[in-house]
């Protein structure tokens, strides 16, 4: 990382919400990577996120138990850790004993203050708790309450405890890498990508769930299963041959589940490099000296036919690449529009031209972290644009600016 980077001027928070939901409010109870990160996407667009948080008692510190992985600043409390900072910002943090009978009272204020309900706690808890959806309902009947589950309710795994480790392997995510490079092994992705998409999925079916019911005034259970989201996920393209019955082909789709479809070495780095047409394809093995080897191999001659034979035409890529500089690479391949970039280390992506364009790494000054980094919320409204609003909490920061706030909205009944 550059010193330009790291000594960028942090950014001032801005003062209000300006996000398309501005207004909403959230009862989140959601936690680890999949909630919170779902909530914080809605928490950018301007939902007010009130992060409703227990003390705990057990084993750890209470709280999110994202609070407690990673390493802090030197000098700083812990119950900051880096992956909670990076999907926490934008939230309100209150602190109430969900056991203790003193709370409920406060819970009901929160649930009649809050437009959507959101939990991923398993089920049965909740409603141990009094927080099913036919008890929030009672309370509130046009709430949206949503649920980040880690099966569908009505099959046979529901209630089960569900991780990105576990979801990765249930749903085929593990079968994918086998599938491209031979070794049977299952293997996980090293990303929380179950997790991730899964949060996606949740903050996409609030917004749809929130204009139903301004459509119509009308509350909703929502479901937000994990296995089914990925699996999902998963099968746009690799369902492939069994999209039919009977089946045209493999599970798995050709061009993905191939050992050479990879950022290509050059002399001097990487690129990602994808010719997709007949003309860029003819473009590249012109430029590579390649013509007069692949303009008459029938194995190349239109995209069908090059799909049948992707492995082999990628190891032909790779051949090529390694014949130039990756900026050789970049600067004859992009005057053709043949899709060519720069394949970035991850300690890279700061010092990357466009990232730093468009302003994407932001810093900020937290009063007790100091210097942290953010990315930006990376969809763009023309009229009501994310924004940074709050840093990520610490715990049960706002618990009695969000109850002085209900009482003055609520009153005392």
């Amino acid at each position: 990382m550059t010193t330009k980077t790291l000594a960028d001027t942090p950014k001032t928070l801005a003062e209000k919400p300006t996000g398309p939901l501005s207004g909403i409010r959230i009862l989140d109870l959601t936690s680890v990577v999949n909630g919170a990160y779902g909530t914080q996407i809605l928490a950018d667009q301007g939902a007010d996120v009130i992060k409703l948080e227990d003390p705990g008692g057990h084993r750890g510190d209470g709280g999110d138990i994202m609070r407690w992985g990673g390493q802090v600043p030197e000098g700083c409390e812990r119950g900051m850790g880096p992956i909670f900072v990076t999907i926490n910002r934008n939230k309100r943090s209150i602190l109430l004993d969900m056991r203790d009978p003193k709370s409920k009272a406060t819970v009901e204020k929160l649930i009649k203050w809050a437009d959507v309900f959101a939990a991923s706690v398993r089920y049965d808890g909740l409603k141990r708790i009094g927080l099913g959806y036919e008890d929030v309902a009672a309370i509130k009947p046009e709430i949206i309450y949503v649920h980040a589950a880690g099966y569908g309710s009505d099959g046979p795994y529901a209630g089960e405890p569900a991780y990105d480790d576990l979801i990765q392997a249930a749903s085929g995510f593990s079968d994918v890498l086998p599938r491209t490079d031979g070794n049977p092994t299952p293997r996980i992705l090293p990303t929380l990508v179950a997790d991730k998409v899964s949060g996606l999925f949740l903050s996409q079916a609030v917004t749809a769930a929130l204009f139903h019911r301004e459509r119509t005034g009308e509350g909703q259970f929502v479901e937000v299963p994990m296995f089914e989201c990925m699996t999902s996920f998963l099968l746009v393209e690799h369902l492939f041959g069994n999209t039919f019955e009977p089946p045209t082909g493999q599970w798995g789709y050709t061009r993905v589940v191939n050992p050479n479809r990879k950022p290509f070495k050059t002399q001097d780095g990487y690129i990602g490099l994808l010719p997709y047409t007949d003309k860029q394809w003819d473009q590249f093995f012109e430029v590579a000296g390649m013509t007069d080897s692949i303009a008459k191999d029938p194995r190349f001659a239109d995209y069908f036919t090059r799909s049948q034979h992707i492995s082999e035409l990628y190891g032909l890529v790779e051949i090529a690449a390694a014949t130039k500089t990756t900026q050789e690479w970049l600067d004859v391949l992009k005057p053709l529009s043949i899709p060519v970039v720069k394949a970035n280390r991850l300690d890279e992506l700061p010092d990357d031209p466009h990232l730093q364009a468009v302003d994407f790494f932001q810093m900020y000054r937290h009063p007790d972290l100091g210097l942290y980094r953010q990315m930006k919320p990376p969809v763009t409204f023309s009229k009501t644009p994310s924004n940074i609003r709050m840093h990520p909490p610490k715990m049960g920061e706002h618990t009695d600016e969000v109850l002085a706030e209900i009482l003055a909205d609520l009153g005392a009944d």
